[in-house]
């Protein structure tokens, strides 16, 4: 007899980490995961065989098996085989994981983004991973002097219709992309810059609708690249403070390339003093060439942080907020019903990856 399927929604958290490389005394703070099943009424604790405290960065749901479910803590990264019940080491390198990312063909293949910009990959499922080798990036002048900043592999993302071509969006340091399947990286970021916001990375996604259709996101604006990560240009969205929007989630639609959704937002070290914290979920029908606020039925009172769209069923999309709201829609987008996590948020703890299936 066919299930009905049911969506399980998770999410992760953490602190901030020192952003400057090799500061001491700043604490990671404390994390956590949190998983929901649509009709549930609560979400629940899932940190089972995890480290006490996890700072959990990243998350995967397996595309084929939505009951196998991967975790980026800073130990390594963890698998669950039943939706978050019990957790177990894989042998990744140690270290803070800060991305996760299937090969968009063969799911056996995951990549795992690291600090200083340090990048895995497995072929087998997560059995087994290599370390890629990453010397030959070069980073923007400006993210090095006077002083480096933290390198992170925030986001890596495949282009579907050339899996060879990988991107990895660094914070902060601007995008590396791979030609050969992750063997190795170069810089691919161009242009002059004097401010640090276009070149802290939030994200990386690369769009089906066109060959080579790259997006990036950042501290204050988004980014578009029709030629494989070459020739930028801007791409305008609403501005939430003077000068831009904070950028942290982009997601494409698993069952229509040409629409996206944006998570935005004012408030945090991107805005101008005194600029009141606000969040926002973004929609794009055509690629990227328009956007269009969601009326999510409520004013998200913290900036939008993760967007996560079941695969296997893509009208259920759902966005988070910086500190813990959740947004939840089964029509794709049309109507909303509202949430919150069980804790309390800070910057010593709060949202960052959330993945669905």
């Amino acid at each position: 007899v066919e299930t009905k399927h049911q969506t399980y929604v998770y999410v992760g958290l953490a602190g901030e980490g020192p952003l400057v490389v090799g500061a001491e005394g700043a604490a990671l703070g404390t994390g956590g995961l949190y998983r929901r099943a649509d009709g549930d009424a609560e979400w629940h604790s899932i940190g089972r065989g995890l480290p006490p405290d996890p700072q959990v960065r990243a998350l995967l749901v397996h595309p084929a098996n939505p009951r196998v479910v991967f975790a980026g803590t800073h130990k390594g990264v963890y698998r669950s085989e039943d939706r978050g019940g019990r957790w177990d080491p894989l042998g990744a390198p140690p270290g803070d994981v800060w991305s996760l990312a299937f090969h968009p063909h063969d799911p056996d293949v995951i990549y795992a983004g690291y600090d200083r910009c340090s990048i895995a990959r497995s072929e087998d499922g997560g059995a087994h991973w290599r370390k890629m080798d990453t010397s030959n990036v070069v980073f923007p002048h400006i993210t090095m002097h006077p002083t480096p900043i933290v390198k992170r592999v925030i986001g890596i993302a495949a282009d579907p219709e050339n899996p060879r071509d990988v991107y990895g969006a660094i914070e902060v340091g601007g995008l590396v992309a791979s030609r050969d399947g992750g063997e190795t990286w170069e810089s691919v970021t161009d242009g002059h810059y004097t401010r640090m916001g276009p070149v802290d990375l939030h994200g990386v996604k690369v769009s089906a609708a066109a060959p080579g259709l790259v997006y990036i996101i950042t501290q204050l604006a988004m980014f578009r690249s029709r030629e494989r990560g070459c020739r930028w240009e801007f791409v305008p969205i609403e501005e939430m403070f003077p000068g831009g929007s904070y950028c942290r989630g982009l997601a494409v639609a698993p069952d229509d390339p040409r629409t996206l959704y944006l998570a935005a937002g004012a408030g945090g070290g991107s805005a101008p003093p005194g600029t009141v914290e606000a969040g926002a979920l973004l929609r794009s029908r055509d690629a990227g060439e328009t956007w269009q606020r969601v009326d999510l039925g409520d004013t998200p009172p913290s900036r939008m942080f993760q967007i996560a769209i079941d695969p296997a069923a893509p009208s259920h999309v759902y966005c988070c907020t910086y500190h813990g709201q959740v947004y939840s829609s089964d029509d794709g987008g049309e109507t909303w019903s509202k949430s919150r996590l069980p804790v309390e948020t800070s910057r010593a703890r709060h949202v960052y990856p959330m993945a669905c299936g």
